[in-house]
């Protein structure tokens, strides 16, 4: 049963404001302790470090929509980038809580339903779109991303090295265009799991604020957001 139907027999509830608060992967991304986990600094002086520490303070407030808005005077491409990094973390602890139930069996695909199916395309290894397993999908994902953050020229560390001028338009988008899916894989097809290791609310708090950070900011287009749409109005 996924996240719709659990729904419907009350079995789910909505994003807790303050989930993310106390969740691991926010003090290993800051501090460096997860092994799966990133962060776009750990130098308490550095831009990156104090707008993650907005961030997630603002996680703790009256609206996660307070949460999205970029603090006055900072670098809008640096915002996004920092919320990529978050994002990235949360996905990466999420998925791996469930991975032993998204075998190459029970997921041969990367589906979210029977209406989306995603490909695999790098441009190296798969210069085409290839048809590849759910779980592979997301490895493959999770590698591809993480090359593209340890990249200077697209996520440079540098205060004086600017972002590329594409980074919003096509960079980033990439990336999170790419990440709904496995949020969308993980409440079509692996939500009861999700509840079963206690991650639900976290779950549903870190995709509330991803969604609303990516419609903010226009960086995920509404077709995308078509295989998550009841979830994001029910989530609302």
């Amino acid at each position: 049963m996924n996240f719709l139907g659990l729904w419907a027999r009350g079995m789910t509830s909505r994003p807790n404001r303050r989930a993310l608060d106390s969740i691991a992967i926010n003090n290993a991304a800051s501090d460096g302790s997860g092994a799966n986990s990133r962060g776009a600094s750990n130098n308490p002086g550095s831009v990156q470090y104090q707008l993650r520490q907005y961030a997630e303070s603002t996680l703790g407030k009256a609206s996660l929509h307070e949460a999205v808005l970029l603090p006055e005077g900072e670098s809008l491409d640096e915002w996004v980038a920092c919320h990529i990094v978050d994002f990235y973390n949360h996905i990466n602890m999420l998925f791996m809580s469930i991975s032993h139930h998204c075998t190459d069996e029970s997921c041969p695909t990367m589906c979210a339903g029977e209406a989306y199916t995603y490909r695999w395309r790098d441009g190296v290894t798969y210069k085409d779109p290839t048809l590849v397993p759910a779980n592979k999908y997301v490895k493959l994902l999770m590698k591809w991303v993480d090359a593209q953050l340890d990249d200077t020229s697209l996520f440079p560390v540098d205060l004086a090295v600017p972002f590329p001028p594409a980074f919003r338009n096509e960079v980033a988008t990439q990336i999170l265009r790419r990440m709904l899916r496995v949020y969308a894989h993980l409440y079509w097809h692996h939500y009861p799991q999700v509840c079963q290791v206690g991650l639900a609310t976290m779950l549903n708090t870190s995709f509330t604020h991803f969604t609303l950070f990516v419609t903010k900011y226009k960086l995920v287009n509404d077709t995308e957001l078509q295989a998550v749409k009841d979830v994001i109005k029910i989530l609302a």
